[in-house]
């Protein structure tokens, strides 16, 4: 006999297989196929406006749904008026503005009070502004809005500011060359505006340093006056009761005088060119082609929206359905026609590839840049173009925040506040037609500029193709370095230099890899730290290998001629271009690699100095690079080195710094003398001290 359960399970599986069936009857309609009803209307909040007698206009919009309110200023002003010699003015600016606290609250109190009351005041320097923002609860905002406007009006600005600003910006000028992506767009840029336009300068140390104090009081004097400011706030308020809070805060900012801050003209010039960037590092090619591109404000702007999302719109834009799902020549491949609210964008088209198909990749996407000017694009093309971008509408304005900055955005630059309803309509409006009319209209394929970041030893001579291959110099200028200019003898220096090789080798250039064992002692901020380590150098095959024990395992560092590694558990990561450099130039400023490349430096006899009670033989050895050069103390009996310093810059901090290393207790071995402790200072404070328990040659 059946059981129970077995009774009423039974109907219940025959009840889902014909349900199943039932709905395997009915034909379900494609994705494309369904009709949705129609959006619905979405009416914007409206703004309260006013403008203070000093020139200062404000924006407000209620929102009452949390307990805070926000505060958006944006002045007039920006990094396009920076002068030449002085860029990054605007940015230094916009980070000690915050980080240096004002006359009333400095640093130290103003964050302090801050964090007690859960609130947050922020300021930032961009290329056509600067900006600057309160959030706070709604019961602080009486005391804190004082505070804000106190911090905007009477900054201190002090030097530790600056200088720690200055610090973290020549940081970033020093990693700008690590992304491939990076690089690519930002000289693409330079490409389209020129390098020395303002839209193709760049931050330099030099530049950066170039900026004073008086500098940064001199632009915030003259930006940050009323007929300059534009100000917005949203949040849970009486309108009215914060029209007088704003009164009372923002009065007595002066008037001023309005920066003028139209940009300059860009006279471009249509041309083919063909330009490359060698990346050793990579394995892939990033390509940006293209030319200058509009303003926002030319009347074909729309019919330019729906060609640019045919063309490159994500996952249903042409490139990505050729370039890179039916030919699989790309791993990302992307696009735009910039229209620029101030000036012009740029129209460009990029794909990310394997070295070996970068031209195949290239020809791929003129080949689509041709045929939107040639082929008229479909129905279905134009109606998806359309929806999406009106579907897309729901998440424009989600928050009254959102609707607040779009219209301090337009107010800034000069558009309607009705901008983008009316690209609604003309989207609406767009036609197949017009969208062919745009692209023969603005788009050149036979004057792009292209631009390659890649490897060029696996590119080989792809690029020839489009003509002459113009080598794009990304090096980073560095400042001159402070070390001695002293001259001496160079006669006496060579003898030296050769009584120096001679006692470090005795056996003569040695064939094979050095590797040596040693524990490093390192000062931290956390304190002194304990690395052992193996270290193995190939000079014949210019190769650095350093393994680390950790208590979570090895760390391998390995440093090639123009690219290196650091591996730990079966995980590898490149190291970035700077490191690498940084690697090989601290091995060129050591008296072993002159000992064995004696051939690569040029040495003086600076004379016999005293130290510690003994007499040394001083030389000054110079690298065949400019920014190589150290000063050694030889002992006048056996020639080895006693100390070693050199004075040079480091890219990581932006600025020179001075080492010293001693020398004790040198030991033959296998024909190489090795100082078996070596006591390293930079700027006077010991940094660290390596024990070498032994060394050989393998």
């Amino acid at each position: 006999m059946k059981s129970l359960k077995s009774i009423l399970i039974l109907p219940l599986l025959l009840l889902f297989v014909t349900e199943g069936l039932s709905a395997q009857s009915q034909k379900l309609p494609r994705w494309d196929e369904i009709e949705y009803p129609p959006l619905k209307n979405f009416t914007k909040p409206e703004l309260d406006i006013f403008t203070l007698d000093n020139g200062i206009e404000f924006y407000l919009i209620e929102d009452n749904e949390l307990p805070l309110v926000n505060v958006r200023v944006t002045v007039r002003t920006g990094g396009i008026l920076d002068p030449a010699d002085k860029t990054g003015l605007t940015n230094i600016l916009g980070d000690v503005l915050r980080s240096g606290g004002s006359e009333n609250y400095p640093a130290d109190e103003l964050n302090t009070l801050l964090e007690n009351k859960a609130a947050s005041m922020e300021t930032f320097g961009g290329f056509t502004s600067i900006g600057a923002s309160m959030n706070v609860l709604k019961e602080d905002i009486d005391e804190l809005l004082p505070v804000f406007v106190d911090l905007l009006q009477n900054p201190l600005i002090p030097e530790d500011k600056i200088s720690l600003a200055k610090t973290q910006y020549k940081s970033s000028v020093s990693r700008r060359n690590d992304d491939q992506g990076g690089i690519a767009n930002r000289e693409f840029g330079r490409l389209i505006y020129g390098a020395d336009s303002p839209y193709g300068r760049m931050m330099e140390y030099e530049t950066i340093d170039a900026v004073t104090r008086a500098d940064l009081e001199e632009r915030h004097s003259e930006a940050f006056v009323g007929s300059n400011m534009l100000i917005g706030i949203v949040g849970d308020f009486n309108t009215e009761e914060m029209k007088q809070k704003l009164q009372a805060a923002f009065g007595s900012i002066p008037t001023g005088s309005p920066t003028n801050l139209f940009p300059p003209e860009i006279n471009y010039e249509y041309t083919s060119t063909i330009n490359f960037i060698d990346k050793p590092d990579v394995n892939q090619s990033y390509v940006l082609l293209g030319h200058i591109g509009g303003l926002r404000e030319n009347p074909d702007y729309a019919a330019l929206q729906v060609m640019n999302e045919v063309l490159s719109g994500g996952f249903s834009g042409r490139l990505f359905q050729v370039v890179r799902t039916d030919l699989g020549l790309a791993y990302a491949v992307f696009g735009a026609f910039g229209s620029g609210t101030l000036y012009e964008g740029q129209f460009y088209a990029g794909v990310m590839t394997q070295s070996a198909s970068t031209a195949q990749a290239i020809d791929a996407i003129i080949e689509q840049i041709r045929r939107i000017q040639n082929e008229p694009i479909t129905e279905e093309e134009i109606g998806l173009t359309k929806d999406q971008f009106l579907n897309s509408l729901v998440f424009r304005y989600d928050s009254k925040a959102k609707v607040l900055n779009e219209r301090l955005s337009n107010e800034y630059v000069g558009l309607p506040a009705d901008a983008f309803d009316k690209l609604i309509d003309e989207i609406k409006a767009v036609s197949i037609e017009d969208v062919q009319r745009v692209a023969r209209h603005y788009l050149r394929p036979d004057a792009l500029q292209i631009l390659v970041v890649g490897n060029g030893a696996e590119i080989g001579d792809q690029l020839e193709k489009y003509g002459q291959v113009n080598n794009v110099d990304i090096e980073i200028p560095t400042p001159s370095s402070s070390s001695s200019s002293e001259s001496g003898d160079a006669i006496r220096g060579a003898e030296w230099k050769d009584r120096m090789s001679g006692a470090m080798l005795p056996q003569g250039r040695p064939e094979g890899i050095i590797v040596m064992d040693a524990v490093n002692n390192v000062q931290t901020p956390n304190g002194p730290m304990a690395l052992v380590s193996e270290q193995e150098l190939d000079f014949t095959g210019q190769k650095l290998i350093s393994t680390i024990s950790t208590p979570m395992g090895d760390i391998v560092v390995e440093v090639g001629v123009s690219s290196g590694s650091q591996s730990m558990g079966g995980q590898s990561m490149n190291l970035p271009p700077t490191q690498v450099k940084a690697a090989w130039e601290e091995l060129y400023r050591s008296p072993l690699w002159v000992a064995l490349n004696p051939d690569q430096y040029i040495a003086e006899f600076l004379g016999v100095v005293e130290e510690e009670g003994a007499q040394y033989v001083q030389v000054k050895f110079q690298g065949e690079a400019d920014n190589i050069s150290l000063t050694v103390l030889l002992d006048l009996e056996t020639a080895l080195p006693f100390k070693s310093s050199s004075t040079y810059f480091v890219a990581q901090i932006g600025d020179n710094v001075s080492t010293e290393t001693r020398f004790n207790d040198w030991k033959l071995s296998d024909g190489v003398m090795m100082a078996y402790e070596r006591i390293t200072f930079v700027n006077g404070t010991e940094q660290s001290t390596m024990k070498v328990n032994s060394h050989s040659l393998r």
